[in-house]
């Protein structure tokens, strides 16, 4: 689901409620460094919890003093985004 490498983590597969917990257990251990990327251009499937997902990455890189980096967002995530009127909250590409 999550590989990452040297900062650049690759997230692959559906984001949904299904397996939102999981994919952020995952994260825990795979999110090193001061700046992490997480490109979400292999994400095949979102629903709101996907949302709530990358302001978690989010929160826990403020709180870390660390950054986090979203590019490549599939359109149905944007859009969900904009539709909670968090899209500048995520700071995505």
């Amino acid at each position: 689901m999550i590989s990452c490498d040297r900062g650049r983590c690759s997230v692959q597969g559906p984001l949904t409620m299904a397996n939102v917990t999981g994919v952020l257990a995952e994260s825990a251990s795979l999110f090193q460094g001061n700046d992490v990327l997480v490109d979400l251009s292999g994400v095949t499937e979102v629903d709101s919890s996907a949302v709530s997902l990358l302001l978690e990455w989010r929160r826990q890189a403020l709180a870390a003093n660390r950054r986090v980096e979203y590019v490549n967002l599939p359109s149905n995530l944007k859009s969900l985004a904009d539709l909670y009127g968090v899209s500048d909250l995520l700071g995505a590409s």
